[in-house]
């Protein structure tokens, strides 16, 4: 048996760059799982390695051979066995033959519990005789979105894969193990970068040679994370030897997918001509960055200026010709750019918005301009509800916000809408009040995105989302698994963070109910619900335990603005001596109510109450409920909830001593209608009964 170091590689032609890190992680990660299943390795570690046309992974200490181990194997009863007579049945006989054994072995059948068993010997799986299948289970459960379908050279065999597959290499130590996969026969040799290799061919002694080899004969940084990090840093020396306090626009999503197109990178410094620094700079960005995959270069003070970085995948001694040739090709876009720019302004933004008739929002629907004024009114609504002020242009508002739809910038680049409609709202003089609401109510755009600057943003926003929500939702167009063409998933998180960051007390359910078309009310739970479940998540990822979520989501809240206040309150009273009596309460309270038939009138009559047991809780009741309202008026979640804890001897000493179903139907009434209460002052902030361990 022989420990080594074990080595896989797959040369292919070149990969997604927008999967190959995934897809890298996911083949390293499932070679790993694989092995350790096979019982191949221990105590290991691996390293993965992904570059534009390879993928590969490197484990430590894999055996070239699994131990023997010895392993009770259940047969069946006893008394399917043998018989009476301890004669041994066909079914136990079938049963040992299936599992490799012979009639001799009855001798060695254990009974424990009635039970037989039998012990035998597991053979250890060898390396080289399962590693073949292994990759092939292993690459046909990568999260490959397009597969491609390709013949081999024979041109009778198909294989598929997400790319041609060109080399294969598995090494456990210095011994190459033969195989073949995606029907590519492995070797011991690899190639290295496709022009600026040292070596055509480059041959493997060992498994640890292939990062180092790779690196000095093949110009070829293999780990992703290392070429990531090389980039970073050389992008950064870069910038510094500009001596002009520059440096590059940090954005790792654009750092990942350059990271994936080069195998050896090199950093050059491109220009423009300044002029097109007039344009609105979130333009040239965008376009430099999804165009071209380039960083663009700002000063200290986060403004554009006219020079960006390369990530080349060539290193010649002079890069002269590179660096020409991106800045050919950067400045027919900046052009269109400042072309597009000149033209939008010609016109005022409140011109563009007579046009949004003409825009199809959705055939169900209507037009754009459909859209702004029912976004008016639901923003008129939550202007009134929560009593911010006397702002009246609820209307003109909303159409410029969408004014920008109609702009050459927008439909050229569909990221800057809202950002365009601000540079044009100034431009057309409008208050930057107003411009900058109507670049801030698409805010948040996405997972940690800040939130609009002013009041009017963050109400106007609030419309906006609610308004999608309400609308989609109406016409049944609703996400289904992971498709959410419409965003509708972002527009409720955006939802929950506006009110939540900004605590504004507004009546969601009431809001979707007032502004649901009359043919839809049945959806308005539906949207509701649609809200709850992205809360929920919201919750867990602020790492809130689910029993602390439930409490405070069993009553599906209306207001969510101070949901984090009540589930702290809740996790403050789940550390209290008394929250698990009080919680268990509050359960056995809810299932006795569940059966009875709540009438509107609850009020509790004194002269029935006969017990003084239910008095004390009666005179307890009307001592705290007061304490607890106040509590709740400050929103002093957390006070309010330790109120509760005077009850919890009362409370006691009711359900020990009083029988609630009493015979006298009005003695019954009055007692349910006390647990009503108490049932109402134990849920004032959230259902407790769900922090109960019971």
């Amino acid at each position: 048996m022989i420990e080594e170091n074990l080595l896989i590689e797959i040369v292919t032609e070149e990969l997604p760059p927008q999967s190959q890190k995934e897809l890298g992680e996911n083949f390293g990660k499932s070679i790993f799982e694989s092995l350790k299943n096979q019982k191949l390795i221990n105590e290991s570690t691996f390293e993965v390695y992904s570059t534009p046309r390879r993928l590969g992974v490197k484990i430590t200490k894999v055996l070239s051979e699994a131990t023997t181990e010895k392993k009770l194997i259940k047969l069946m009863p006893k008394k399917i066995g043998f018989d009476v007579g301890g004669n041994a049945q066909q079914a136990l006989i079938k049963k040992l033959e299936s599992i490799g054994e012979k009639e001799s072995s009855l001798s060695e059948i254990i009974t424990k519990e009635e039970i037989l068993y039998i012990e035998k010997d597991i053979i250890g799986k060898k390396l080289y005789e399962i590693v073949e299948g292994l990759i092939h289970d292993c690459l046909i459960k990568l999260p490959i979105k397009k597969v491609m379908t390709y013949q081999l050279e024979d041109g009778w065999e198909t294989v598929n894969f997400v790319r041609p597959a060109k080399n294969l290499v598995i090494l456990h130590g210095s011994k190459l193990i033969n195989a073949t996969v995606l029907g590519i026969k492995s070797s011991r040799t690899t190639v290295g970068h496709r022009f600026e290799s040292k070596n055509k061919v480059i041959e493997l002694v060992h498994a640890n040679d292939y990062e180092d080899k790779l690196l000095k004969e093949g110009s070829v940084i293999a780990s992703f994370e290392k070429r990531k990090s090389a980039i970073k840093n050389s992008i950064s020396i870069a910038t510094q030897a500009l001596k002009k306090n520059v440096l590059a626009i940090n954005d790792d999503s654009l750092l990942e997918e350059v990271t994936a197109l080069v195998e050896m990178p090199n950093i050059l410094i491109g220009k423009f001509e300044s002029k097109y620094l007039d344009v609105p700079q979130e333009c040239l960005i965008l376009t430099m960055k999804s165009n071209q995959k380039y960083f663009p270069i700002v000063d200290n003070k986060n403004k554009l200026t006219n020079q960006f970085i390369i990530v080349s995948n060539l290193t010649p001694a002079n890069p002269k010709k590179i660096i020409e040739g991106n800045e050919k090709v950067i400045r027919p876009r900046l052009a269109d750019a400042e072309f597009f720019f000149k033209q939008d302004k010609k016109n005022t933004l409140l011109e563009m918005s007579n046009k949004l008739d003409k825009i199809i929002y959705h055939n169900k629907l209507g037009s754009q301009s459909d859209r702004a004024k029912r976004v008016s009114k639901i923003h008129r609504h939550i202007y009134q509800e929560l009593s911010i002020g006397d702002f009246k242009d609820f209307e003109r508002v909303a159409l410029l916000a969408k004014a920008d739809l109609v702009c050459l910038m927008v439909g050229e680049f569909p990221e800057l809408q809202g950002i365009m409609g601000r540079y044009y709202a100034l431009n057309s003089n409008e208050d930057i009040s107003i411009a900058d609401t109507i670049e801030d109510h698409y805010k948040p755009k996405f997972s940690g995105d800040t939130l609009p600057r002013s009041t009017l943003g963050v109400t106007f926003a609030l419309a906006d989302k609610f308004e999608t929500l309400i609308s989609l939702f109406s016409i049944d167009e609703k996400p289904t698994g992971v498709k959410d063409p419409f965003g509708l998933r972002r527009n409720a998180i955006g939802i929950i963070r506006l009110l939540i960051e900004n605590n504004l007390p507004l009546n969601i359910r009431q809001l979707i109910e007032k502004f649901m078309p009359k043919t839809s009310a049945d959806k308005v739970t539906n949207v509701k619900n649609f809200i709850d479940e992205r809360l929920i998540n919201y919750l867990k990822e602020k790492s809130y335990l689910s029993q602390e979520i439930d409490a405070v989501m069993s009553s599906s809240p209306v207001y969510l603005h101070n949901i984090i206040e009540k589930i702290e309150a809740i996790r403050a009273f789940s550390a209290l001596e008394e929250a698990q009596e009080l919680a268990a309460a509050n359960k056995r309270v809810s299932n006795i109510l569940k059966k009875y038939q709540v009438t509107n009138n609850t009020e509790i009559i004194t002269s029935l109450l006969n017990e003084p047991q239910e008095k004390e809780l009666y005179k307890s009741l009307k001592k705290q409920m007061p304490i607890v309202k106040r509590y709740l008026g400050d929103s002093n979640y957390v006070d309010a909830l330790r109120g509760l804890v005077e009850l919890k001897d009362p409370i006691d000493n009711f359900f020990d001593k009083v029988m609630v179903n009493d015979k006298n139907i009005d003695i019954k009434n009055n007692r349910h209608n006390l647990l009503i209460q108490l049932h109402e002052i134990l849920n004032c902030v959230a259902d407790i009964s769900k922090v109960s361990s019971s």
